[in-house]
């Protein structure tokens, strides 16, 4: 995978066309979410490519975390600092926070390791909704409005012990969901390996809004919609 398709890095400024962050969505993480279609009203450059562009351009750390603070849109112009120790502040062209990433420990600039990162990373977060999400939902009996569903990407934390050589998989390695009235906290885990021996471990942080009691007739048309807009897109 070529990272540098889906985003442009000019004279220290990153922005995103609208094609290229669909493109990303759809076909690397397997996000379907309408607010990253290319006509949408309220247009959305997913998170992950965020995620994808930052470890593509500084590198992994061992001790590695992102806080999403605002949206990016096509129309967003982010300021890449060109010097950092310790923390990153990336920020629009109105000085407005748009994510932060703390990072310590030994680091890696290996393009092999952060291209495999990348790739599983991002496959695994983009199946976050509806695969994960809904049964976790199902199981605390609540789920998301139908008509205006909110899911926030807050924060991803991911430790690697080293960075050897070799193949790259990451395993989903569990899921908890706490809901407070309408607001809910979800955390995402995931274990990363290389050659089947564990070298990290990575946590996924969102907030969910609008809950309402679980219908199972109004959960499965969530899906159903979803898959369908999904295999629209991909026979398009």
């Amino acid at each position: 995978m070529d990272i540098g398709r889906y985003y442009k890095l000019e004279n220290a400024t990153l922005s995103f066309t609208r094609e290229q962050a669909s493109s990303f969505a759809k076909f690397v993480a397997g996000d379907f979410n309408p607010i990253h279609d290319v006509d949408a009203k309220k247009f959305c450059v997913p998170g992950d490519l965020l995620f994808a562009v930052s470890i593509a351009t500084f590198g992994v750390s061992q001790n590695m975390r992102f806080s999403f603070e605002s949206m990016v849109s096509d129309k967003t112009m982010i300021n890449v600092p060109l010097e950092y120790d310790g923390k990153i502040d990336l920020k629009n062209q109105n000085d407005k926070a748009i994510m932060s990433i703390e990072c310590s420990g030994d680091s890696t600039k290996d393009k092999r390791f952060i291209t495999s990162l990348i790739e599983k990373y991002v496959q695994f977060s983009g199946k976050t909704f509806p695969d994960i999400l809904m049964d976790l939902m199902k199981q605390h009996k609540v789920m998301i409005n139908p008509a205006r569903p909110l899911i926030i990407y807050r924060t991803m934390a991911v430790h690697i012990d080293d960075f050897p050589m070799g193949e790259l998989s990451l395993e989903f390695a569990g899921a908890s969901l706490s809901a407070e009235g309408k607001k809910g906290d979800v955390k995402l885990e995931f274990d990363l390996f290389v050659d089947g021996k564990k070298i990290g471990h990575g946590i996924k942080s969102m907030v969910i809004a609008g809950l309402r009691p679980y219908d199972a007739v109004a959960a499965d048309k969530i899906i159903a919609d979803y898959n369908q807009t999904k295999q629209a897109a991909l026979s398009s």
